[in-house]
């Protein structure tokens, strides 16, 4: 079960989701997302996006989802304690100890994510500091979560526009961009396999905010087209296609802060 918490959340974060009301009641043993009435995918990456019209404080924020996870597991985990001691109580130590771990465990599927992400096959020296280092330039340049990803998959193959159109100045990532760009060269495969490897797990699409605002209205006031194809849209969120062309783009200036409520 701690696999499944862990590998869901790493998954989210893989996407910019925010689940928005990760407490105990809404967390399943089996490793599904459930009860995410207050959810959305970010735009522009700021590590302590909220969405949620109920979380004053942030506490189920983009950054605190894996502390939440660690939490709400320890609560499961003290649950079970009781009946595990009645059983065998030299397990409880044991329970205990895999509680403990959470952090950890969370961290290594979170580096497998990412690495993915940045089409890095294989742990190694330096990969650790590149993706922790990514998100403070990701937030201080206000760079659009999910193109920075397919941005880099192009520059891979000799196409650095879509890149320089998501960042304020030509040269705004340029370091770290030079030591990602260090380790793709240490791959077995070439930048052009990195780079279609890279496309699979990052989608091009998501339900981004404003295109879900803009189809609710419509359905409210009694027409299903905009929401019938935006749902097709994220059905297939990896294989660009022109007519979509509009769904990737980041959301219109003077659009948010985006407020979600329980029960949308």
């Amino acid at each position: 079960m701690i696999g499944l918490q862990c590998d869901l959340v790493a998954s989210w974060l893989g996407v910019g989701f925010i689940h928005g009301v990760m407490n105990t009641d809404n967390v399943a043993i089996s490793g599904e997302t459930i009860d995410y009435g207050p959810c959305a995918f970010m735009d522009r990456f700021a590590v302590n996006t909220v969405f949620s019209s109920i979380d004053a404080n942030g506490r189920y924020s983009y950054g605190r989802q894996p502390q939440i996870l660690h939490w709400n597991m320890a609560r499961f985990a003290e649950a079970l304690l009781p009946a595990i001691h009645a059983v065998r109580p030299d397990d409880v130590e044991e329970a205990k100890a895999l509680a403990n771990a959470i952090p950890e465990r969370f961290r290594t599927a979170w580096f497998a994510r990412m690495r993915a992400k940045l089409g890095l096959t294989q742990p190694g020296d330096g990969d650790a500091e590149l993706i922790d280092g990514l998100f403070d330039q990701l937030e201080t340049h206000q760079v659009d979560f999910t193109l920075f990803f397919r941005a880099l998959a192009m520059l891979l193959r000799g196409e650095g526009d879509m890149l320089q159109a998501l960042l304020p100045a030509p040269d705004a990532m340029a370091p770290w961009i030079a030591e990602w760009w260090a380790l793709i060269e240490r791959e077995p495969a070439g930048p052009l396999e990195c780079a279609d490897a890279m496309d699979r797990v990052n989608p091009l699409y998501i339900p981004r905010n404003h295109l879900v605002e803009a189809a609710l209205a419509d359905a409210e006031a009694g027409d299903m087209t905009a929401w019938r194809e935006l749902l097709d849209v994220v059905r297939q969120p990896f294989v660009p296609r022109s007519e979509w062309e509009a769904f990737a783009r980041p959301a219109p200036e003077g659009f948010g802060p985006y407020t979600t409520f329980c029960g949308t």
